[in-house]
C-alpha cells in the first residue's frame, strides 16, 4: 500500500539497519543504496551520464524485471527514473514487491513528460486513487518535437527563487514520488473512463483540483516561507534542514 508522497528521494522512511537495493541508480545513485543494478552498462540511452558507483556500495548487472535475488532479499528499494523505460512495468513492479518489504518510486509526472519528453520512455504515469496508473505512450500521445527541459530542469532551477518555492511547495508537479510498503497498487491500460479521460482530454477545474487542491492562504504562507528558509540555508552551505535517511 501507499505509504505518502514524500517531497524528495531524500525524505525516505529508510531505518539504520535497512539493507537497500536500487535499481537503475544510473548516473545518480543514492548515497543510502547499498546494492547498485543497472541493466544497460554499455550505453546511455536511458541515462545523462555513465553509470556512478559510491565506494560503500556494490554493484551488479541486472535487468530490473528478472532480478537475481531471493524473495524479501532487502529492506528497501529504491527505483528513481526507471519505470517510464520498462518493456514491461507489471513483470517489473512485481519484482519490486518480490525482492523488498517496502520501497520508493519515482518517475515524471504526466505534466512533466509534456514538459520535457524523452523518446526513450514508454509510459504515461499518473497517481490517481493512490494507485499508480499507467497508459502506453504510443496511444496516449501526439507528435511533438517540442522539449522544455533545459528551461525547467536546469535553467529555472538555477536562477529562480520563486521557481523553487513552487517545486518545493508542490513536490509532484514534475513527479510522481511514490513511497510504499508491502504492495504498490497500479493499474496498466486501463479501459475505465475515469481514469482514461486524465489521458484524452482537457483537463478542467474538478480534474486540476484532483492533482493540486485549493489550500487557504495560511497554509501556503507558512510552506512558502519554509521552503525559502531552506534555500537560504543551503545557499550559505548548509545541508537540508529535514533530510533523514
Amino acid at each position: 500500500m501507499k505509504v505518502n508522497n514524500p517531497k524528495s528521494r531524500y525524505h525516505l522512511n529508510i531505518k539504520k539497519n535497512h539493507r537497500v537495493l536500487e535499481v537503475g541508480g544510473g548516473h545518480n545513485p543514492h548515497y543510502r543504496s547499498n546494492v547498485i543494478v543497472d541493466k544497460f552498462v554499455d550505453s546511455n540511452y536511458h541515462r545523462h551520464a555513465d553509470i556512478k558507483v559510491l565506494d560503500h556500495q556494490q554493484f551488479m548487472q541486472a535487468d530490473g524485471s528478472s532480478l537475481p535475488f531471493e524473495d524479501h532479499s532487502f529492506d528497501y528499494v529504491i527505483c528513481n527514473q526507471v519505470l517510464e523505460h520498462t518493456e514491461d512495468p507489471v513483470a517489473f513492479l512485481k519484482e519490486q514487491m518480490r525482492v523488498a518489504k517496502s520501497g520508493y518510486l519515482e518517475v515524471p509526472s504526466l505534466i512533466g513528460e509534456y514538459l520535457f519528453p524523452k523518446k526513450s520512455h514508454k509510459w504515461l504515469i499518473l497517481e490517481l486513487d493512490n494507485k499508480l496508473i499507467i497508459m502506453d505512450k504510443e496511444k496516449h500521445w501526439f507528435n511533438t518535437g517540442m522539449d522544455f527541459g533545459y528551461l525547467f530542469l536546469t535553467w529555472l532551477q538555477k536562477t529562480s527563487i520563486g521557481y523553487k518555492i513552487m517545486m518545493d511547495t508542490i513536490p509532484n508537479f514534475r513527479t510522481i514520488r511514490y513511497e510504499w510498503r508491502d504492495e504498490i497498487e497500479f493499474v496498466v491500460n486501463p479501459g475505465e473512463a475515469e481514469y482514461a479521460k486524465y489521458f484524452t482530454q482537457c483537463w478542467d477545474e474538478e480534474m486540476v483540483k484532483t492533482f493540486f487542491p485549493k489550500r487557504s492562504n495560511l497554509e501556503e504562507f507558512v510552506d512558502a516561507a519554509r521552503s525559502f528558509g531552506q534555500i537560504f540555508w543551503r545557499a550559505m552551505g548548509g545541508r537540508h534542514l529535514s533530510r533523514r535517511a
